[in-house]
């Protein structure tokens, strides 16, 4: 019989913060956050393990450090507003609600946000919405303290700049496998970006994302 409990703390002991997640914000959260609880059912028993989590549609929970990692990368703050592309099992935007003020989540397919709004409503998060939608072809005149892709990008798509308010900071993973570069980009000012690297990691692509020219010889 699994314990819960034990599991989770393992889980960031020996996972999360042995990837040099060491805010203790993003700790707690992933702590309070029930992860089993936005696994699917045939996955229970992986809830917890270092690995991505199949959801269907080829899309998967990421990785729990993979995860702490991103959160403490975006450097949030309580009267934050998010905005997230890839809702998958509504776990991350669950972290992501307890960490800000409010999150805005938007998932290409239909089933995987019903299932997600049910976990979430589960879990008790009140503070994030959930839309259906392609965000390739989203429009939102918002501005956003942080957006964050839970899919790469083979190309880096300058779009999601446009949702940052000054200040704000874009979470993307830019590049093929089998390694990645996770990229920050901070809105300094109006059309101003600094463009940081972070680590080196791997993330199946966003769904409609532009992939790379091929060569032909």
């Amino acid at each position: 019989m699994l314990d819960v409990n034990t599991a989770r703390r393992q889980m960031i002991e020996q996972q999360v913060r042995a990837w040099e997640v060491l805010d203790l914000k993003v700790l707690a959260a992933m702590e309070r956050v029930p992860r089993e609880e936005f696994t699917p059912p045939a996955y229970r028993d992986l809830a917890f393990a270092d690995m991505s989590v199949p959801l269907g549609h080829g899309q998967s929970m990421l990785a729990p450090k993979l995860e702490g990692r991103i959160l403490q990368a975006l450097e949030l703050q309580p009267d934050d507003a998010v905005l997230e592309i890839g809702t998958g099992s509504g776990y991350f935007a669950a972290c992501l609600g307890a960490l800000t003020r409010s999150v805005k989540s938007i998932e290409i397919h239909p089933d995987l946000a019903a299932s997600a709004r049910a976990n979430l409503d589960r879990a008790n998060v009140h503070n994030v919405t959930l839309e259906a939608a392609d965000a390739f072809g989203y429009a939102d005149p918002a501005r956003y303290e942080a957006v964050v892709l839970t899919g790469s990008l083979p190309m880096y798509d300058a779009r999601f700049e446009q949702w940052l308010a000054v200040g704000g900071r874009l979470f993307v993973v830019v590049g093929q496998g089998p390694v990645m570069e996770a990229l920050r980009i901070t809105c300094t000012g109006p059309g101003e970006w600094l463009r940081e690297s972070l680590f080196e990691t791997a993330m199946d692509p966003l769904v409609h994302a532009a992939q790379p020219p091929k060569f032909v010889f």
